[in-house]
């Protein structure tokens, strides 16, 4: 296991639930972050992601709608950028074309009046640092494209910034230029020492540079760790495609390990014992095969690794390194589906080979092969899939097509089966055709309070209910009936608003008598499930504390706002259904996740009366 960072002794760059808003949605949305003192930090993430908007907002060249920016303790949010004492390095070099090389370098410093033999000594130090000496008189015009990015990585750090930011400074140099200007800077970031943030979208430049990262995707920031960690061991699927290469499979934990192929394969031992209880209930996973992770040989015998199927070659490409294949499946456990493919079809995997790997086993299009996996890695979310379940083909083909639930496994990379149940709805009807995997979905009405007892007898865990017409949310409210259902609200809450562009937002409602005497505890909780949900799920999210009833006060907020999403757990059914059947008959309205507990680390409600 690599050797973790040392513990930072104070921090150069806080920020706290950072929102910016562009026509009322939010590009930036409640990012929270911590650069310590002479970290390299790079934000990766797709064009869109907002990377680029928060570090405008760090530089003070663009405001924020919510939120704080600290900068070594010093809270900047309503800084001007000049008083700020940030270095900025533009993706365009940004350089004065009449000044040369000694006067653009010089430029923060003349500004600052800042004394010529000073700025003289600067300039040199700084020239040499990017290995420019001897170019002061040139102008930008006579440099080539890679130098003219060192000047502007010179400038930026003329006056001492504390803080060096960069926005994309390699995206339009050529791949060498790009590999030597990277070993530059990093070489000069550590004779600094200065804090540095860098955007990028290249995630091998991210693994070359980055003490950490940090990704980024519709506004939120998803995941932050070293890159190994990040690359070894994601906790989320966009981070997993990412950073690389996955094949994601939707697999079953059982008791005796995570079943993708013929052999289960123990994933018990490395889990905390508070969550062994889950995973010794049986429910669908999402599991990521690393191309590299994966091998094949022409007889099952000959494997050195764990036996997933028998498949056949589809495609390769010689990439120099590296062969790259395409194996299809034709031999498998049928939970070993791709997580993005229909239920009947199985897995198509990428595998990558080594030339050494080619040379003892040359392969060919069409030939057969024994698939195994060295390493599996299980992603901690609790969403893998979603199942319709409807009376008639009519009524699933309608709802399989609803815009939040496309959207939402379209994100996700997953798949969305249909369940036609005839008995749907019915007491003692038989059990489903299929077994229950992933979320259930059934559409809103007068039948869903129903169809949501029939589900929960028959195991279903989280049941998300669709209102007919709906508006794409903008707010996503979370609560929980009971403290039995926190953990599992969190980490579901967590998994959709990683796949929508909404503001979250926990609601703490206490009875109206109580609120003298419980403020406290309820602020306290409001602290723990913040802290819960940075710590432990990487959800950012705003925090409510009301007085009254629950169902009356989640009516009005509904009532309220047109585009939102309740995500609500559970603990009591029987409950649920005296106080909150309203919501199951919306539409239109807002779409309704709910996630079922008796205990926190139990198997989900089961028993209704």
């Amino acid at each position: 296991m690599p050797d973790l960072l040392p513990v930072p002794t104070s921090m150069s760059i806080t920020l706290d639930q950072i929102t910016k808003r562009y026509q009322n949605t939010p590009v930036v949305n409640d990012v929270s972050l911590e650069v310590s003192d002479g970290e390299f930090f790079v934000l990766l993430g797709a064009s869109g992601s907002g990377k680029s908007t928060l570090l405008r907002a760090i530089a003070g060249l663009t405001g924020v709608d919510h939120g704080r920016i600290s900068l070594h303790g010093r809270d900047v949010t309503q800084v001007s950028p000049r008083k700020r004492e940030v270095g900025f390095v533009f993706q365009n070099y940004a350089l004065f074309k009449h000044m040369s090389v000694a006067d653009n370098i010089e430029f923060a410093l003349r500004v600052r009046g800042v004394k010529s033999a000073e700025r003289r000594a600067r300039r040199q130090e700084l020239l040499r640092l990017v290995a420019l000496e001897g170019m002061d008189d040139r102008l930008p015009t006579q440099l080539s494209g890679g130098q003219q990015q060192r000047v502007a990585v010179a400038r930026a750090l003329a006056h001492k910034p504390q803080v060096l930011l960069m926005d994309e400074p390699f995206g339009a140099l050529d791949a060498k230029i790009r590999e030597e200007l990277r070993r530059t800077i990093r070489e000069v970031q550590r004779e600094l020492k200065i804090s540095t943030i860098l955007v990028t979208h290249d995630q091998e430049e991210a693994f070359a540079l980055a003490d950490r990262i940090g990704v980024m995707n519709l506004g939120r920031l998803l995941e932050v760790g070293r890159p190994e960690e990040l690359y070894a061991r994601p906790a989320t699927r966009f981070v997993a495609t990412f950073l690389g290469a996955a094949n994601l499979l939707l697999a079953r934990q059982t008791a005796q390990g995570i079943r993708v192929g013929a052999t289960p394969v123990s994933t018990m031992l490395d889990k905390p014992a508070n969550q062994r209880a889950e995973l010794r209930r049986e429910h669908e996973v999402v599991a990521m095969l690393r191309p590299e992770e994966i091998s094949l040989a022409v007889e099952r015998e000959s494997l050195n690794s764990i036996y997933l199927g028998a498949g056949k070659v589809e495609t390769i490409s010689f990439t120099g390194a590296f062969e790259r294949l395409r194996v299809r499946m034709v031999e498998a456990d049928k939970a070993a589906v791709s997580a993005d493919a229909d239920a009947e079809n199985l897995a198509i995997l990428d595998v990558t080979r080594t030339q050494h790997e080619q040379r003892q086993l040359p392969l060919s299009v069409g030939q057969s092969v024994a698939v195994g996996v060295r390493r599996i890695h299980v992603l901690p979310t609790p969403l893998s899939s979603y199942s319709v379940y409807a009376v008639t083909s009519t009524e699933a083909d309608a709802l399989k097509q609803h815009p939040l639930l496309v959207d939402l496994a379209t994100r996700m990379k997953t798949r969305i089966t249909t369940q036609i149940e005839p008995g749907l709805g019915q007491a003692g009807t038989a059990r489903p055709q299929q077994p229950l995997a992933g979320v259930a979905v059934i559409a809103a009405g007068a039948d869903a309070g129903a169809q949501l007892d029939w589900l929960l007898q028959r195991g279903a865990a989280e049941v998300l209910i669709l209102p007919g017409q709906y508006t794409p949310a903008t707010r996503v409210l979370i609560h929980w009936t009971g403290e039995e259902v926190r953990r599992a609200t969190l980490a579901v809450a967590a998994s959709v608003l990683r796949h929508v562009p909404a503001e979250a937002t926990y609601l703490n409602i206490l009875p109206e008598e109580e609120s003298d005497a419980s403020k406290p505890s309820g602020m306290r909780e409001l602290l723990d499930a913040r802290s819960e949900a940075q710590a432990v799920h990487g959800l950012e999210m705003r925090t409510e504390l009301h007085y009254g009833d629950a169902a009356a006060l989640l009516q009005r907020e509904l009532a309220e706002h047109t585009s939102g999403m309740l995500i609500l757990g559970v603990t009591d059914p029987v409950d649920f259904r005296q106080r909150f059947d309203w919501l199951l008959q919306q539409s239109p309205g807002w779409p309704v996740l709910l996630v079922f507990r008796s205990e926190e680390t139990s198997a989900p409600v089961r028993k209704m009366t």
